[in-house]
């Protein structure tokens, strides 16, 4: 059975950082891509980083870009999110999610993602 739990989410302060580690288990094959969503009440999962396994290419959403690194140890079989500079606005439950093939329509597309954990709350507040 495939699962992905994430960790590390909290109250930080504005300025302040967070390491949020997502843990994937059961695949017997690897997947395309892992990505991290957020979301907030009322609103749409929004794509904030992917990481492409086969290139090892990087993406991000405008608004993290430069703050918010992805990574993955594959030794561990887990992926991170280093999350820098956090502003009141990144609040947000935030998930991972990975995907099996490549993507359609873009990798900040929830829709496209297979697998998802069951989110870890984030809060920036002072």
């Amino acid at each position: 059975q495939v699962q992905l739990v994430e960790s590390g989410g909290g109250l930080v302060q504005p300025g302040g950082s967070l390491r949020l580690s997502c843990v994937v288990s059961g695949f017997t094959l690897d997947w395309y891509a892992i990505g991290w969503f957020r979301q907030t009440p009322g609103k749409e999962r929004e794509g904030v980083s992917a990481f492409s396994i086969g290139d090892a290419s990087t993406y991000y959403a405008h608004s993290v870009k430069g703050r918010f690194a992805i990574s993955r140890d594959n030794a561990k079989n887990t992926a991170y999110l280093q999350m820098n500079s956090l502003k009141p606005e990144d609040t947000a439950v935030y998930y991972c999610a990975t995907i099996l093939s490549p993507w359609t329509t873009g990798w900040d597309m929830a829709r496209e993602y297979d697998f998802w954990g069951q989110g870890t709350q984030v809060t920036v507040s002072s």
